[in-house]
């Protein structure tokens, strides 16, 4: 098993005043030709917008795009007629596909919004645009895995045009943890939200990032916190 880590402290960094945010991997001004994409995974930004404030209506094409909100609320508006309020324990997907135009705004006039957005390069190019939202329950999370993204939408989860699966999970500390590849030739990063946990010979904190590659079948791990995990299996 290949672990290689990204150190929360290593993201690219920009702070707008309304706007907070780390960028795992190159984006907007931020440049690392080592840090392009892992995989199937383009982007990983962890945002956080301060009240009232956010993004302005832009376009996006040809990418699958996942939004989940950690604290606080999201206003959500799109040139597909959907608007909604994402807040706490839900996620959204769109498909870009052949070009959608959306604004995402801070819901509160009073505290922050704390998101994580994601981008993940499709299987498919020119696909009809779509929208996706779904409420995921905590205790659904609370020990074990809750798959809330697939390629298929199995499980009541959401979908995306690609062979990706996402799971969330809320464990103690102290715990032992086992994550089964669903698909034998996939590569998985791991996102650790908050706590601390041991993958192999590597220990994260909060906000750090793993890629792990050659993966035999299955990937052990262990908090040495309480700790919220991000799994994301992608094709390499």
């Amino acid at each position: 098993m290949k672990l290689t880590v990204h150190r929360a402290g290593c993201r690219g960094h920009a702070d707008h005043g309304w706007l907070n945010t780390w960028h795992s991997f190159s984006f907007a001004s931020y440049y690392n030709p080592d840090r392009m994409h892992f995989g199937a995974l383009r982007v990983l930004n962890d945002d956080t917008v301060q009240a009232g404030m956010g993004f302005g209506t832009h376009p996006h094409d040809n990418m699958e795009i996942i939004t989940i909100v950690l604290d606080g609320e999201l206003e959500h508006k799109d040139s597909m007629g959907n608007g909604s309020v994402i807040t706490p324990g839900e996620v959204q997907v769109m498909s870009a596909g052949t070009g959608i135009q959306h604004s995402e705004f801070n819901h509160s006039q009073a505290n922050e919004v704390s998101l994580l957005q994601i981008w993940v390069f499709p299987d498919k190019k020119n696909v009809e645009p779509r929208y996706g939202q779904a409420k995921f329950q905590e205790e659904e999370m609370n020990g074990k895995w809750r798959l809330v993204v697939s390629p298929d939408g199995a499980d009541n989860t959401l979908w995306i045009h690609q062979q990706a699966w996402f799971s969330l999970g809320n464990f103690d500390a102290d715990t032992k943890i086992s994550y089964q590849l669903k698909k034998a030739d996939s590569a998985v990063y791991v996102f650790l939200i908050s706590g601390e946990l041991v993958v192999g010979s590597e220990t994260l904190n909060q906000r750090d990032g793993l890629c792990i590659e050659q993966i035999e079948s299955g990937i052990d791990m262990k908090t040495n916190q309480k700790s919220k995990v991000l799994v994301m299996e992608i094709p390499l």
